[in-house]
């Protein structure tokens, strides 16, 4: 069995999240704070801040929804989907993210939101490729409050001296991204990547969705529903705090925010439960605030989370008539026919190579 067979064996990968997540778990017992004084911080938390921050990160769900549908909007010919299947969809990703592991909410969105799609399969075909691209266009356009947190964590917060070079690196690697999509979009030929495979269906399908970025009012709209929907989570993040006794102020909200973020990059288990708390309770350090409050504060801030992702999901998720089940087979790029505009430069392109060879 070569490597590539093993990296898809799910088995090996169901071994490896429950090997790390059996070490995680002995290390945070053994190491981790006085569980007693963790439960005690639960029973002085201030419920009315609680409450505003769920409020806070809803807000923030429905303006992130509004970005994806100005992108899908310009990426798509009409008639566009309305609002609420969009925000139906993108909730419905939220709850993939939020319970399984790997990033397969990603593609669920989509899947909800070309079930409802009009036209015949072919035409939903290409409303599928084009879609994933607004999905990689909309994530382009979570760099730039990301960015901008980074950058203010970096010169307001206390921030530890292990976190210096991860922030720095998520900082470097996104204004690459940044760059990268910029450039993407200002291509209007097709690029000659026949022999990359799955690699060339992705530039495509990103290509198609980066049109937003073709006109400069859509643009500006999405990036601006995109940073308030970051500044509603920074609220949130902020409100929590505050709910949990802890009066840092609105850097270390910044930092906390950051961190959250570079933790669950790579989604090694649902949640990446433990190595979040992890990443909230440290940097908290600095600011005097007990390992024990800051664990329980990362409990409750990822509980807050995923209460507004997994309670709204599942209700979209029960209103399309989908299954949890459902949400574990969506199919991948590699799935995914281009459309016939995109597929004929890819034919030709393989026609003159074998001319000219």
């Amino acid at each position: 069995m070569n490597l590539a067979a093993l990296a898809r064996s799910r088995w090996l990968r169901l071994a490896f999240v429950l090997v790390a997540g059996v070490g995680l778990g002995a290390l945070f017992w053994w190491r981790g704070p006085d569980w007693g004084q963790v439960g005690h911080a639960f029973t002085i938390v201030r419920w009315q801040w609680v409450v505003a921050a769920i409020g806070l990160n809803l807000l923030s769900v429905l303006v992130r929804a509004l970005a994806w549908k100005i992108v899908i909007d310009q990426a798509m010919p009409p008639p566009h989907p309305r609002f609420q299947l969009v925000f139906s969809a993108f909730s419905v990703g939220l709850f993939a993210n939020a319970v399984l592991p790997g990033r397969i909410g990603e593609l669920a969105r989509v899947g909800v939101l070309t079930r409802k799609l009009p036209g015949s399969r072919a035409g939903r075909d290409g409303a599928w490729a084009a879609l994933i691209g607004t999905v990689f266009a909309h994530r382009l356009f979570d760099l730039i409050p990301s960015l901008l947190l980074v950058t203010y964590a970096l010169f307001t917060a206390k921030v530890p001296h292990w976190a210096y070079t991860s922030l720095e690196i998520v900082l470097g690697v996104g204004f690459a991204l940044f760059a990268f999509g910029l450039a993407s979009a200002r291509r209007h030929s097709r690029p000659v990547l026949d022999e990359l495979g799955r690699v060339r269906r992705l530039l495509a399908m990103a290509g198609q969705g980066l049109g937003v970025l073709h006109s400069p009012g859509p643009a500006i709209a999405a990036a601006f529903f995109q940073c308030l929907g970051w500044f509603c989570q920074l609220l949130a993040v902020f409100l929590t705090m505050r709910a949990f006794h802890i009066y840092a102020g609105l850097p270390a909200a910044a930092l906390v925010l950051v961190l959250v973020n570079v933790a669950t990059i790579f989604p090694l288990w649902p949640g990446n439960v433990g190595l979040v708390q992890a990443a909230v309770a440290l940097p908290l350090i600095a600011y005097g605030v007990a390992k024990a409050r800051g664990i329980a504060f990362g409990f409750g801030l990822q509980a807050i989370e995923a209460s507004v992702g997994v309670g709204v999901g599942m209700l979209f998720l029960a209103r399309e008539g989908l299954s949890f089940a459902m949400l574990r087979v969506m199919p991948g790029a590699e799935a995914v026919e281009l459309p016939e505009d995109q597929a004929a430069p890819a034919a030709e392109s393989r026609e003159r190579a074998r001319i000219t060879g």
